[in-house]
């Protein structure tokens, strides 16, 4: 039995093609000015050729662990993945009074924001196995209203996708910049949402004839594509699998389209 069972083992290893099995990972430094950045790259080294990139913003606590396990994620789906570091090397706030006062300094300076996401984009492009014709570029709650700002940028991206992001910017005007294709995933009771910001982003992206599209996800709050964020809605961030399956399952099928 034991035998008939390694068999079946082997056989079924064998199935699994072999560039399925295994990513290549490292963190990467490159700079911003002065400042030395730590991105986290990840890719399929059977893939060959040139590939389509995806650029990843991390959230307020800075590039961690699940930051990297969402390029994991997209290199398995056969892209090249590159999570920015917009802090700095190093810079990994680890109380939310922390995150919050790091990401502030951003929020609050946009153009030093997008200057910092526009050296990950840069980054990413100058890869060898890049498309640079294919970019996109996703963000999770920070990361979101970060790549909402490489949009506004100008930034040369097929498109956008902000996950549980802040939808608000102080220069709503610069929407007539934008080049991508926008898709936002939204929690529907987000409750760090306010019904005026939402209006202001309908406003601005309607003003500037935007390709977007918005989907909000019932019974979900901030944070619902991280398992981190625990389950109680009244805390304002909460875990949704549900909305976390089907905002995955959006960006898929919206990759499938900017990349044809």
């Amino acid at each position: 039995m034991k035998k008939l069972l390694l068999l079946l083992s082997l056989s079924l290893l064998l199935m699994i093609p072999a560039h399925a099995q295994k990513i290549t990972t490292q963190l990467v430094e490159y700079k911003e000015g002065q400042t030395t950045l730590e991105g986290y790259l990840a890719y399929d080294p059977a893939q060959k050729g040139k590939r389509p990139a995806v650029l990843v913003v991390h959230e307020w606590t800075g590039l961690n662990d699940y930051t990297k396990k969402r390029c994991d994620q997209l290199a398995k789906m056969g892209y090249v993945a590159f999570a920015a570091d917009i802090y700095g090397k190093g810079v990994r706030p680890a109380s939310p009074e922390a995150a919050g006062a790091e990401s502030g300094k951003y929020k609050n300076n946009i153009p030093l924001l997008r200057a910092r996401v526009n050296a990950g984009l840069d980054h990413l492009r100058k890869m060898n196995n890049v498309d640079g014709k294919k970019i996109a570029a996703i963000g999770y709650c920070f990361g979101g209203t970060t790549v909402l700002e490489l949009a506004r940028s100008g930034a040369d991206v097929a498109g956008v996708v902000s996950f549980h992001g802040g939808l608000g910017t102080p220069n709503p005007a610069d929407a007539k910049n934008i080049k991508a294709k926008v898709l936002v995933a939204h929690g529907a009771i987000d409750p760090y949402i306010s019904k005026a910001e939402l209006d202001g982003f309908y406003k601005e992206m309607n003003d500037a004839k935007v390709d977007y599209q918005f989907i909000a996800y019932s019974d979900a709050v901030h944070a619902f594509t991280n398992p981190d964020a625990g389950n109680d809605n009244s805390k304002g961030a909460a875990y949704n699998a549900a909305a976390d399956r089907r905002s995955w399952e959006a960006m898929k099928q919206f990759f499938a389209e900017i990349f044809k």
